[in-house]
């Protein structure tokens, strides 16, 4: 099972694709994924219902929000009201380690991405910071990276001990499945998501 664990919609201030467009790319292009998850930005989109466009596409769509700390950007899967409630996801300079101890108390999983980038990447802030507590999974492949910023990810990971999962960060229909994450077991539904990241038996890819 392979899922995009990292794009944005319309949905988000800076994306330009809409979700139905997501689809008939994968299909018509024949992207290597079984399905993707929306991480927008500063939210979670409680709203919107994309259950019949998987169902057309024969795809899986999942959600989760991308929030912002003081290590950088980090995405949260599992997103629930009782979560969403704990701290304000719009907020540009969250505290990273309070972000993950809400998501362990409320069965979600909160993972760094890009962290190879400059500013907005957590390897960024470490001489600053130190090394946050409570992270175990981040984002080593990231469709969107310049450069060496993949590599400089990846070498943290392989420092820290974390586990590394893969995501496009599209923001334009062409770019989604560029890095994915694969599972061996099948994941259509966000609690599913959660369970599969908790088990640390997945792997990150890249086509790129």
């Amino acid at each position: 099972m392979i899922l995009d664990l990292h794009t944005h919609s319309i949905k988000s201030d800076d994306g330009r694709a809409k979700v139905r467009n997501y689809c008939q790319w994968v299909r018509t292009r024949n992207v290597p994924i079984d399905g993707f998850v929306l991480t927008e930005h500063r939210q979670f989109d409680f709203e919107s219902d994309y259950s019949g466009l998987a169902r057309d596409f024969d795809l899986v769509i999942l959600k989760g929000a991308e929030v912002e700390t003081e290590y950088g950007h980090v995405l949260v899967y599992g997103v629930t009201e009782p979560l969403y409630e704990t701290f304000d996801f719009g907020s540009i300079g969250l505290p990273l380690e309070e972000v993950i101890e809400h998501c362990n108390a409320h069965d979600a999983v909160a993972a760094p991405c890009h962290p190879g980038r400059p500013r907005v990447g957590m390897s960024a802030h470490l001489a600053e910071h130190g090394v946050p507590k409570g992270v175990r999974i981040v984002e080593i492949y990231n469709g969107g990276s310049r450069g060496e910023e993949d590599a400089v990810a990846a070498a943290m990971a392989d420092e820290l001990g974390y586990i590394g999962i893969g995501g496009s960060d599209s923001h334009i229909v062409s770019h989604i499945g560029r890095c994915a994450t694969e599972f061996p077991e099948p994941v259509t539904t966000e609690a599913e998501l959660v369970a599969a990241l908790k088990s640390e038996r997945f792997r990150a890819i890249t086509t790129r």
